[in-house]
């Protein structure tokens, strides 16, 4: 049986990077994306053909998640990274930042992780042991907070970490390991064009983390490093 994974968001930045990782390390990739019909996923698709599956998947649609297990009909699925996010607050503070805004980040960051893997639970239990990815943030942490601000996105991955603790214990029943992951400070439309990493870096560190992740890994929170970041 070969390894299938599924990315969400992967049209771009991080996803995108992870897809083409683990397609040229000869896994089947099953790539989601609001919209797959960027010439990124399409040249990824022309250069692997059938070890690649492109699936339009809005993260925030109950329909559309609905969908996924009918369109993957029982195929065992190794590793899921809920990878798709959003920042749009970056710009506000206290006295900007409104609720609407914050709601979506948590609809996106937070609630949407929890739903894609609980459709997906019955595929990933198929494979005898599976690994669940939260891409998550350091941003999350509340230990690491020593800035301030940054509302609804801290908030929405501090719920995204709890989510990921309480999936670890619920779903080990399945022998699926479910982990937080921080892929660092990256130069993605979301980390902005002062930082850091690129995604290459970030992805191959997730990746080489995920490789190793097992049973005794279940529920922790890691950077792409494989350092141990504090909740």
């Amino acid at each position: 049986m070969g390894h299938n994974v599924l990315i969400t968001g992967a049209s771009r930045g991080i996803g995108f990077a992870l897809a083409r990782q683990y397609l040229a390390r000869g896994s089947r990739v099953i790539a989601t994306a609001r919209n797959t019909g960027g010439d990124d996923l399409l040249a990824l698709q022309q250069q692997y053909r059938d070890q690649i599956e492109l699936l339009t998947l809005d993260v925030t649609s109950a329909q559309e998640i609905a969908l996924i297990p009918k369109t993957l009909d029982k195929q065992p699925l190794h590793l899921l990274i809920n990878n798709a996010g959003l920042y749009t607050s970056s710009d506000d503070c206290i006295d900007t930042l409104d609720s609407d805004t914050w709601l979506n980040e948590i609809r996106v960051n937070t609630i949407a992780p929890f739903m894609v893997t609980r459709a997906l639970r019955p595929n990933l239990a198929a494979t005898g042991h599976a690994t669940v990815a939260m891409i998550s943030s350091k941003m999350g942490s509340l230990s690491e907070n020593q800035s301030g601000g940054a509302y609804s996105y801290r908030s929405s991955k501090a719920a995204l970490n709890a989510v990921t603790r309480s999936l670890a214990h619920d779903l080990a029943c399945n022998s699926i390991s479910v982990v937080a992951l921080h892929p660092g400070w990256v130069r993605t439309d979301m980390g902005g064009p002062k930082a850091p990493l690129d995604t290459t870096v970030s992805a191959a560190g997730l990746k080489s983390v995920l490789d190793k992740v097992g049973p005794d890994d279940n529920g922790k929170f890691l950077d792409y490093t494989g350092a141990q970041i504090p909740w």
